[in-house]
């Protein structure tokens, strides 16, 4: 899949940006502070509903203006054609496909858009709501039943967080219907998790071993959010007490994690900053490359500030893996990255938030 038409409104310093883009690679270069990142971020929007950067969701409008609005024109390897867009003056984004109201599911839904970026090491460093983020995504993509269960359990957890909020201890009867729905939800997403965990499993050992071959074989561990010894809905009625001391539900999917683990570090706390960088970098490409077996076309590929992030042989690594692919690639750098020199790529010049073609 890839971009045709990519247009932008009112992000950060970006006040009207249309892009036409065709398939390859595309390179955004200029200085620091020029919009290369938000161009990125804009693509980013489109299929995860959010910004990549932590924090962003009140820094993304202009200042001054009064609206955000993304739109892009997905061209998939079908041959097929979706028109998504995004777009947001108070606090909720307004979805549109095909030029009718979309939720913000169906648009995700139609276009598939992974980032490396330097924030990227949060995956492995960081708390487990990134991996549950990155995790969820890839199953999204693969169960259809997944976006409901979800908001099924959601739905459910926020109504027995309320009983644990209030002011007077409800009656158990009213907690019991809640405690079984996020039993039988949870149950449900655990094992869609599993299973593309399991799938993962060879794509990411085939990514790691390019990568990080100093480390070993990889493993990877997870959580289910509760004990595995019995039912959710059971220990949820056992440890309310706990619960409404705390005011909120401790255990369940929302509590899920994920690890990975290396023959030659089995603990994340071992690996050096530029290794986790690699780690995420292996995972992001080991989730598109399953991305593109099971729906035939690899998903549009981010790489934010290549050249600081990784040395020129995991940068040619990289490359010449998504250019084997055939994948639309977008990437940002003061310069063009060294990998890129000598191949065929559209590029274009920013600066203050301008875009200018140079090749």
């Amino acid at each position: 899949m890839r971009f045709e038409q990519l247009r932008i409104q009112g992000l950060r310093c970006l006040d009207d940006v249309s892009l036409s883009l065709g398939a390859g690679v595309h390179v955004f270069a200029g200085p620091n502070g020029a919009g290369k990142t938000s161009i990125l971020e804009a693509a980013f929007l489109l299929s995860h509903g959010r910004s990549f950067r932590s924090g962003a969701k009140d820094a993304l409008l202009q200042r001054g203006a009064s609206r955000i609005s993304v739109f892009g024109e997905v061209r998939h390897d079908d041959g097929g054609m979706s028109r998504v867009g995004l777009g947001r003056s108070g606090q909720r984004w307004e979805a549109r496909l095909d030029g009718e109201a979309a939720t913000l599911g169906q648009i995700v839904g139609e276009c598939a858009v992974v980032c490396f970026e330097p924030g990227s090491h949060a995956l492995i460093a960081g708390g487990a709501e990134e991996r549950r983020r990155y995790l969820d995504w890839g199953v999204f993509h693969v169960e259809h039943e997944f976006l409901m269960l979800w908001r099924r359990y959601q739905r459910a957890l926020k109504q027995r967080n309320s009983l644990l909020r209030a002011a007077q201890t409800p009656p158990e009867a009213m907690f019991l219907p809640w405690e079984a729905e996020l039993g039988q939800t949870a149950e449900r997403i655990h094992q869609m998790r599993l299973a593309y965990l399991e799938r993962l499993r060879p794509c990411l050992a085939a990514s790691v071993g390019g990568l990080l071959p100093e480390l070993g074989a990889v493993e990877l561990r997870f959580k289910a959010g509760w004990s595995d010894d019995r039912a959710l809905h059971e220990q949820l009625a056992e440890h309310r007490g706990r619960d409404l001391a705390r005011g909120h539900t401790t255990m369940g999917a929302h509590r899920a994690d994920w690890a990975i683990a290396f023959e030659h570090a089995p603990l994340r706390e071992h690996l050096s900053r530029g290794q986790e960088k690699l780690t995420a970098l292996a995972c992001m490409l080991a989730q598109a490359e399953l991305y593109a077996a099971i729906r035939g076309e690899w998903p549009i590929v981010c790489l934010d500030d290549l050249a600081s992030e990784l040395d020129i042989a995991h940068q040619s690594a990289v490359v010449a893996q998504l250019t084997q692919a055939s994948a639309q690639v977008l990437v940002t750098g003061t310069e063009l990255p060294a990998p890129l020199q000598g191949l065929t790529a559209q590029v274009f010049h920013v600066e203050q938030g301008q875009l200018a073609p140079l090749l």
